[in-house]
């Protein structure tokens, strides 16, 4: 065989190897493609939720007589919520978790479930926290969809109450909401413990602005909030407060979906 030959017949089989790897790598890609699951499946990814009712009531108290303030916490379940859960277990005191989905109920399916079991009231902060305000109409819903969906699979229960990330809310926001069945529910007191981690100044900032009807903002996800909460709740007593849950806030009337509240009415 002449040189040219022997040169034409490696690059054959050189072509030849490439294109076998290459078709190999196209078929591995597009066979991780089929096997990855979307972000609904991701997001369902959990163990088959518990048989029978997942999520208990909270205990009894009536607003109209007592002088109530909402306690919600948001961006959750985080490493800090099994231990907040133990306090409010141990002070008998029911509250509001705004859950994150990709970072929080994907991460901590098991204390959705504990939050639910143990009375507490499970709502929808986003799947990945951006701003809705500056995302398209078709993210709006995706972010809030994909949160309904972990919760009622985890729980056998829709949640009906949102609050949009760093409480940025317009028209179209307010319209997701609507059609997917969630009031939005802002707050009157914040400690800002996304900034401060001190427990005592985040408690402090807590009681010096909290009222009845009020709502509080706080975060399970931050290592100050979580020791300042046992002062809360027992400064809030101090005042003649009772921390209840967002619904209780606003029995017996209900909050209307895709409407914005600040307190209750």
């Amino acid at each position: 065989m002449s040189h040219r030959l022997k040169s034409t017949a490696v690059t054959i089989v050189a072509i030849t190897v490439l294109a076998a790897f290459g078709g190999a790598e196209q078929r591995d890609t597009a066979a991780d493609k089929a096997a990855a699951p979307s972000p609904v499946a991701a997001a369902a990814r959990n163990p088959k939720p518990a048989p029978g009712p997942s999520w208990s009531k909270p205990r009894p108290v009536d607003c109209r007589r007592a002088s109530c303030v909402a306690l919600t916490f948001d961006a959750g379940p985080g490493p800090y919520t099994a231990r907040l859960l133990d306090i409010l277990k141990a002070k008998r005191v029911n509250a509001t978790f705004f859950l994150l989905g990709k970072k929080g109920v994907t991460r901590y399916p098991q204390l959705v479930r504990r939050e639910a079991a143990e009375g507490h009231e499970l709502a929808n902060h986003s799947w990945s926290h951006p701003r809705l305000t500056e995302v398209s109409d078709k993210e709006i819903r995706r972010q809030l969809s994909l949160v309904q969906r972990q919760i009622k699979h985890l729980t056998g229960r829709t949640p009906t109450l949102m609050r949009p990330p760093q409480g940025r809310t317009d028209q179209r926001v307010a319209k997701a909401s609507r059609e997917l069945g969630l009031a939005q529910i802002l707050w009157t007191v914040t400690a800002k413990d996304y900034r401060d981690h001190d427990p005592e100044l985040i408690q402090r900032r807590v009681l010096a602005g909290a009222a009845r009807d009020g709502i509080i903002l706080l975060h399970d996800i931050y290592p100050g909030t979580v020791p300042a909460v046992p002062g809360i709740i027992d400064g809030l007593r101090k005042r003649g407060l009772t921390p209840v849950t967002v619904s209780q806030l606003f029995a017996p009337d209900k909050t209307q979906p895709g409407r914005a509240y600040w307190n209750a009415p």
